[in-house]
């Protein structure tokens, strides 16, 4: 079992984000097949707020570092998914994303690239948001999913992923742009590529049938086997259940895979064991939140950067 060896595509640090103000965002609702049209009420805010809570005390167990935000802007109904607006890499490279809806662009927030600065080496930071005024988005990890090892971004196409953009990302960022079309059995077009597909260091889980034209499909799938990965296919079930949202992180005894439980329970038991293969699976349960058309994946904005302090806390 290799999950002890530390991986450029687990980050051992993240941020999360708890909601105050936790409600189906309806700016998203037209183009996110995933969220549950629902009235938001005081109980749902305080569940929110108590799953998210329960989740970071969970990562934080297997040593995860987790930086948590309080998300109390009550215009920023979506601020619990921070994995839009940012992103870093190795290098110390960090990138700002242009957003499709207006009350999403309130999200963005110097209080956090001032701690990635301080905590951690920053070299640039490079920010794409002023092209929302030219109605260009591209929804950082949501729109894409990176590929730190391989150099891959792939990308389903869609209004919130801008494929002038992608190519503007890659060529300052050096990866590989890989575009594909992806919608589900009724013809609803995927939204973001998160939740069609996770890459962990030795596996990629993807919901391959969902690629809508077969060359592409064919495309996408020998590339991450050209990787090295053992490629686990999700049905449509399964992608509705996030298990396409998750995120291999960095803990303090190994790798894991953070997901959710909905998303653990739809898991078949030989997917389960190739990935318990070279990582410890860890399900939190986040009902409430799932709610809003987004699982754990898109909670969690990982840290690719080295940290400016030594393990004994010195800063160096």
């Amino acid at each position: 079992m290799s999950n002890h060896l530390s991986s450029v595509q687990a980050p051992s640090a993240i941020v999360m984000v708890r909601p105050h103000h936790f409600v189906v965002n309806a700016e998203t609702a037209l183009d996110n097949a995933f969220q549950i049209k629902f009235i938001s009420d005081e109980s749902l805010v305080q569940r929110a707020y108590e799953e998210h809570s329960v989740a970071v005390k969970e990562l934080e167990h297997h040593g995860v570092r987790v930086h948590v935000f309080e998300g109390d802007n009550p215009e920023t109904p979506d601020s619990v998914f921070p994995n839009n607006w940012f992103s870093t890499h190795p290098g110390g490279h960090v990138a700002i994303y242009p957003m499709k809806a207006n009350n999403r662009r309130k999200e963005r927030r110097i209080d956090v690239i001032e701690m990635l600065k301080e905590q951690y080496r920053v070299q640039d930071v490079i920010d794409y948001s002023g092209l929302e005024s030219d109605g260009l988005y591209l929804e950082g990890t949501g729109a894409m999913v990176i590929d730190h090892i391989d150099r891959v971004a792939y990308a389903v196409e869609s209004d919130r992923t801008n494929p002038l953009i992608l190519e503007r990302f890659c060529t300052h960022f050096n990866f590989d742009p890989m575009v594909f079309s992806a919608a589900d059995s009724q013809g609803v077009r995927i939204y973001h590529t998160n939740v069609l597909m996770c890459i962990a260091t030795d596996y990629a889980l993807i919901g391959e049938d969902m690629i809508v034209d077969k060359e592409q499909r064919e495309a996408v799938v020998s590339r991450l086997k050209e990787s090295g990965r053992h490629v686990i296919s999700l049905n449509e079930h399964q992608i509705a259940s996030f298990a396409g949202n998750a995120i291999e992180l960095q803990g303090r005894e190994g790798r894991l895979l953070a997901l959710s439980k909905t998303a653990f329970d739809s898991l078949h038991p030989d997917q389960i064991s190739i990935i318990q293969e070279s990582t410890r699976l860890v399900p939190l349960s986040i009902p409430t939140i799932e709610k809003a058309g987004g699982s754990v994946r898109c909670t969690i904005a990982g840290i690719h950067l080295s940290s400016r302090y030594s393990s004994a806390g010195y800063k160096s």
